[in-house]
């Protein structure tokens, strides 16, 4: 067949090569009676004469390549694709509508359905071609794919062919299986809300893909996230599949960037699939309004993909379309040339719903039906109707599924246990650091650009990727960008870029910060503005939450920790505006679980280059690092900074058994101006203690079992903060949510007060921020008069007083 019709779907063929193709299909059926078998189709699942003739093709390949012992073999796995396909498109509608499932394909009663469906049925129902078409290929060339789905929302899909095939994690299979106990018990279990005394969910399924889907690397409740990472995720030498949606595609910008970053020289095999049903939840997608498949290929095209047309109602249409994107993807690994590689991308046509009422309407993203059967004796025949359409015969069920497990035959692992779901990275070797002397300015970003290069350099195998949004060098990050360079299409000379680079350079925070995250067989670096930091959280949160849910499992996961740098941060951007000064995203990871995220505040270069190696050894687990990049005193010594990145506190100076009032420190100029605090105390006869809070939410009180394991024990706090001190905290970010989180040091209004971020900010200097914020020296000064109960007026001169009571000049304090 000609190349050209590789991208093409049938409506779109001209009419001389529809009836050629026709005339060749004809031809088959008639020639091979295991392919006509085939090719006749099963129930709703049909094949077009496109699909024959491209099929044909494939299984003859791959029995030229060693992969297929014969054609009927072929045809025999694909007819059975088609029958697990109608019984998983049978039984999705069972888990939405049904609490009852009968294997003997029997008319369900009003009893047998629940009271209040819910399901994303018309998304799950597209999904399942799919997603048996992924089965089908490694059944018929003898790999295990990886897969990852970004409409994490049509789990029922994943779930219902998991099932029925026998791929199922051990809570699925201990509660689920191919009988009618375990199929009711599915179709009862989700959306049944059921809750345990500990409050975690009583069962393993859920509404999105979860810990317990077997093969499930990502949620996908945010969509759009899966088509930020796809490409980032397989190393050389693995295959994934990404199933994406077409809503998800227009709306994260982003997604259409993907062929800048594939490169076949040390990017896996990837194989994107979109979903291409034309519907959102409430109206049809821009793809569609503004003229659907034929605007979506020259949009793709623009965008440096080749986007290949497919049968979104045929599994074996997908499949021969991973297939052919496999063997295009292939054929430019092997190549010697570093030229830009265009991206194939499947194009799955199909009706939202397909194959059940309702069927392309708004209906079918969640019930399709137009009544409710537990009530409705119309909907309820309505049902039972379709479902008799799609039911497969349990024999034949069974012998389908017998003939897809070729797995032991093949030598290959279940799809449960693909690559990408279960990474394990071999502990990287870190370098000794050279810890920079104290006393001495540096920037510890400085030291964070020397480590980090040092620790790429030492670990050969190990991929890197540093999310940037825009500019490296600014923040100091020169060696790492020498190293490693942005990655482009044809660099420019002189400037540090090459076509095969590890830095993703991209103005959006989404897409890097994704690049990093999917990169989990690597070691990786995320680095932005701190204000802009926040754009980030969603992803962030989406591992976060996952990588718990591993843990609860009992599956911890098992890539290197991912390091995301907050810098040119809210006090030191002062120059550009309030727009440029936004704590957020740390406080907002201060919420989050202990034991999942780490949120660190070094306070200078050798801390820096310690937290940074604690965040790589902290094994699936993001650590954000809010770091200076302006020069700071080093106050630390090595020894000082590795405790502080383990324990996540340190007492700097003075006695916490004999101080009359404590200085709590989070951030590194909030050290500067406490220290200076502590000098004034000193010289009017007032004895502190100084300590560093650098990680603040191991001191909060724990909020499970999980996090208890993650926070420190109320001896070890006491020893810091005895309750009888009075305590002042200046921190990083807004005092309100700081003390939220550390009520556990929080003694009340009268004896305990925290400075920070107030939402003032402009075009000023550092200590214009400080100023403004009410967070000089001088003011900790003075909340130190406050929680002692005694006159400020001893402590500060008149001046100084005047200016911290706003009536006297600001410059004075600086």
């Amino acid at each position: 067949m000609d190349e050209a019709l590789d991208c093409c779907t049938l409506h779109e063929l001209a009419p001389a090569d529809y009836e050629r193709i026709d005339r060749e299909a004809s031809r088959l059926r008639s020639g091979n009676s295991g392919f006509a078998q085939w090719a006749a189709g099963y129930g709703v699942i049909a094949h077009d004469a496109l699909t024959q003739v491209r099929v044909s093709q494939m299984v003859s390949s791959l029995i030229r390549n060693g992969r297929l012992p014969d054609a009927a073999t072929g045809y025999q796995r694909l007819k059975a694709a088609d029958r697990i396909a109608s019984a998983g498109m049978w039984l999705v509608p069972h888990m939405t509508y049904a609490r009852r499932v009968r294997l003997d394909g029997a008319p369900l009663e009003a009893a047998d359905f629940k009271q209040q469906p819910e399901g994303h049925t018309g998304g799950s129902l597209n999904m399942v071609p799919a997603y048996v078409a992924y089965l089908a290929l490694n059944a018929l060339d003898g790999h295990t794919r990886s897969w990852m789905m970004g409409q994490g929302h049509c789990v029922a899909a994943i779930d219902a062919v998991n099932v029925i095939v026998d791929n199922m994690t051990p809570a699925h299979a201990q509660r689920y299986g191919l009988h009618d106990e375990g199929l009711s018990r599915l179709a009862a279990d989700f959306y049944g809300f059921a809750i345990g005394p500990d409050g975690l969910p009583a069962t393993p399924l859920g509404s999105h893909v979860n810990a317990h889907t077997a093969g499930g690397m990502l949620e996908g409740g945010y969509l759009g996230f899966a088509e930020l990472q796809y490409v980032h995720a397989p190393l050389s030498g693995e295959r994934l599949v990404a199933f994406l949606s077409d809503g998800a595609f227009e709306e994260q910008r982003g997604s259409d960037w993907a062929p800048r970053w594939w490169r076949p020289q040390d990017s896996g095999l990837v194989s994107p699939i979109m979903i291409l049903n034309g519907r959102r939840i409430e109206q049809r997608t821009q793809v569609e309004q503004e003229g659907g498949e034929s605007w979506l290929y020259r949009h793709l095209r623009l965008n440096g993909f080749r986007p290949i047309g497919l049968d979104g109602r045929d599994p074996a249409s997908i499949a021969w379309g991973i297939w052919l994107m496999e063997s295009h993807h292939a054929d430019a690994t092997t190549a010697s040339t570093t030229a830009h590689n265009p991206l194939h991308y499947g194009i799955a046509r199909t009706i939202k719903g397909y194959g059940f009422p309702g069927a392309g309407t708004n209906r079918a993203h969640n019930l399709p039906l137009a009544g409710n059967p537990s009530l409705d004796a119309a909907a309820r025949a309505e049902f039972n109707n379709a479902a008799t359409r799609l039911f497969v015969v349990e024999n034949a069920l069974r012998d389908a599924v017998e003939v897809l497990s070729t797995h032991s035959a093949q030598l290959r692992p279940r799809e449960r246990d693909h690559p990408l779901a279960n990474r394990r990275v071999a502990a990287p070797v870190i370098p000794a650091f050279a810890p920079e002397t104290v006393g001495g300015p540096v920037s510890p970003m400085d030291a964070i650009d020397r480590h980090f290069s040092g620790i790429v350099a030492a670990n050969p195998a190990l991929r890197p990727r540093v999310g940037n949004p825009d500019e490296l060098r600014s923040n100091r990050l020169d060696r790492t960008l020498d190293l490693l360079k942005h990655r482009v299409y044809e660099a420019e000379p002189g400037v540090a870029e090459s076509p095969t680079g590890s830095v993703i350079t991209a103005l959006n925070e989404e897409a890097v910060v994704c690049a990093a995250l999917a990169n989990k067989g690597g070691i990786n670096l995320v680095v932005t503005y701190e204000a802009f930091a926040p754009k980030m959280l969603g992803a962030l949160r989406q591992e976060i939450t996952f990588s718990r849910q591993l843990v609860r499992a009992g599956r911890p996961p098992d890539w290197l920790g991912v390091p995301v740098v907050l810098t040119s941060h809210v006090w030191e951007n002062s120059k550009n505006e309030i727009s440029h000064q936004d704590p957020t995203l740390a406080e907002a990871l201060l919420g989050e679980m202990a034991d999942a995220v780490s949120l660190a505040f070094p306070p200078d270069a050798n801390a820096a280059a310690a937290a940074l190696e604690c965040a790589y050894a902290r094994r699936g687990r993001i650590t954000a690092l809010v770091v200076p990049k302006r020069e700071v005193t080093s106050v630390l010594t090595w020894s000082q900074a590795t405790r502080l990145a383990e324990h996540g506190v340190l007492l700097l100076e003075g006695s916490s058994a004999t101080a009359q009032v404590i200085l709590a420190a989070t951030g590194a100029y909030q050290l500067e101006l406490c220290k200076r605090a502590r000098q004034r105390l000193a010289e009017r006869d007032i004895e502190s203690t100084l300590i560093y809070l650098s990680e603040p939410a191991r001191l909060r009180a724990p909020r499970d079992d999980l996090e208890a394991t993650r926070v420190l024990t109320d001896a070890a706090i006491a020893a810091f903060f005895p309750s009888e001190v009075p305590r002042v905290l200046v921190t990083h970010t807004r005092p309100e949510p700081f003390l939220g989180a550390l009520r556990r040091i929080d003694t009340g209004p009268r004896t305990t007060e925290a400075l920070g971020f107030i939402n003032r900010g402009g075009t000023f200097d550092i200590h214009g921020m400080l100023f403004a914020n009410r967070t000089t020296w001088a003011h900790a000064v003075a909340a130190v008069a406050r929680v002692l109960a005694v006159s400020a007026v001893g402590l500060l001169s008149p001046e100084e007083l005047a200016a911290v009571e706003g009536r006297g000049n600001p410059a004075c304090l600086r």
